[in-house]
């Protein structure tokens, strides 16, 4: 038996805003759902491709100013890739990601139409520290491109990893962002201090960039790793130049995350920095 829903508003032919049988006001999506009816009609939930809830008074504002200003095909092509994401990360996002997403890709299709690129400087370590949703923003970067006709840059996939990575772990955008630059700013460090240059195709700037995500991961949960005292004793006198690194490197982390973090992770990176050098 199909719910039904009372129209509260139509903001284009394929989104409607309406009330449930609980009077919770919903956000409908559907081809053509919003054609032909008016505030106060019945919509019937067969109807529907896609329902979620914005509790939040200030994201459902700015969900209705943002559909007004996007083109309505455009508002199908995202919940289509949004629920294709889901199903292959088999996950439930966080609906905030209809907003984000929706603006994220209509500014990106905007700036292409102008002749503009916006390059994405976080896209390997982006691609290394989240390389399942990394696969599956390659996805949605060509379902995109095949429906819209647009063709979105390289540098759009890291970006959309991001989002996706963000609506699964109810983590900020921004936070997300900051730690991308965290790491990239510690790579750059590492590679003046140890006068190299590191293959960023290569299995050990991969192993450092998965580390120093890690390491980021249990100093934001507060985790304390274990004491390693001889072994980071042996370190300091046979690896001087990485032992004082890795402390330069804790250093920065510990000012930028504003978090105390364990003596021993020193001892860890050190063997990743030895590598390296």
């Amino acid at each position: 038996m199909s719910t039904r829903f009372t129209v509260h508003k139509v903001l284009n032919n394929n989104v409607v805003i309406a009330m449930d049988s609980e009077q919770k006001e919903v956000v409908l999506i559907g081809k053509g759902i919003g054609f032909s009816i008016k505030a106060n009609d019945t919509l019937k939930s067969d109807k529907v491709d896609k329902l979620y809830i914005l509790e939040d008074q200030v994201e459902q504002d700015q969900y209705k100013q943002l559909i007004e200003q996007v083109d309505e095909s455009l508002v199908l092509v995202i919940n289509d890739v949004i629920r294709f994401s889901e199903e292959r990360l088999h996950i439930q996002f966080n609906e905030h990601i209809h907003i984000a997403l929706t603006d994220h890709i209509a500014f990106a299709i905007k700036r292409i139409q102008q002749g503009l690129d916006l390059v994405n400087p976080f896209l390997t370590e982006t691609k290394l520290l989240y390389p399942k949703e990394y696969t599956v923003a390659e996805e949605v970067v060509k379902i995109i491109n095949r429906k819209t006709g647009v063709n979105l840059p390289d540098g759009e996939i890291g970006f959309i990893a991001l989002h996706l990575h963000s609506a699964m772990t109810n983590r900020s955008l921004s936070r997300l962002s900051g730690y991308s630059h965290l790491i990239n700013q510690m790579i750059e460090m590492t590679q003046q201090q140890l006068k190299v240059s590191i293959d960023q195709s290569g299995i050990n700037y991969m192993r450092l960039v998965q580390h120093l995500r890690h390491t980021i991961e249990r100093i934001e949960r507060g985790e304390q790793v274990q004491n390693q005292e001889r072994l980071a004793k042996v370190l300091k006198e046979e690896y001087p130049v990485c032992y004082n690194l890795s402390w330069k490197l804790i250093k920065v982390m510990q000012h930028r995350l504003r978090k105390k973090v364990s003596d021993a992770e020193a001892v860890y990176l050190t063997m990743h920095l030895q590598r390296l050098s």
